[in-house]
């Protein structure tokens, strides 16, 4: 029978699970057998940089943190070695790192994935991964928005040039009135 002191640190664990799920817009969940310590740093690095928390936790304590959620349908999912990646912001960004990771390292395996609290298939954490980033969205947006003003600015600026091909509109007539100013000189 485990000690009071172990049931206080696993339910604790628990605790802490069930908030990284609860707080998470996306999440994915990884088999990591079989990657290398140096590969495991650079890719909690990644992560990390990213704003995705990534932890490994035992299978039971996070079945306990998913129980009664829409998650607890991931339990199927869960065996082997399990490790948790979870972002409070960007919904791309687990998915998309993970994703890269898992085509180069063949024991790397993507078991589960969720978006605001639901479970989502493979295919969709694939989709995910193809999307652009955040930053590469938003540039998209300013660029369509900057276009319209960019022709505007142009049209604007070929008839300025047009009728400045000659002397300015409001500068022709003195310099008509010149020449006829000479000669009513002589």
């Amino acid at each position: 029978m485990p000690s009071v002191k172990v049931l206080e640190e696993k339910k604790a664990q628990v605790a802490v699970l069930k908030e990284k799920f609860d707080g998470a817009v996306a999440g994915v969940v990884v088999d990591y057998k079989g990657i290398t310590v140096a590969d495991d740093t650079k890719l909690r690095k990644e992560l990390r940089e990213a704003g995705v928390e990534y932890s490994v936790a035992k299978n039971t304590l996070i079945r306990l943190a998913i129980e009664g959620t829409a998650l607890a349908a991931m339990d199927d999912v869960l065996n082997g070695t399990t490790a948790v990646a979870t972002s409070k912001e960007d919904y791309v960004a687990a998915a998309k790192i993970l994703s890269k990771f898992a085509e180069k390292n063949d024991n790397f395996k993507i078991k589960a994935g969720f978006l605001d609290g639901e479970l989502i298939s493979l295919e969709k954490i694939e989709s995910l991964a193809k999307l652009p980033s955040k930053e590469q969205l938003l540039a998209t947006v300013c660029m369509a928005f900057q276009a319209p003003m960019a022709s505007f600015a142009r049209v604007i600026q070929a008839i300025v040039d047009k009728n400045g091909e000659g002397a300015p509109a409001e500068e022709a007539p003195a310099e008509e009135a010149a020449p006829a100013a000479e000669e009513a000189a002589e």
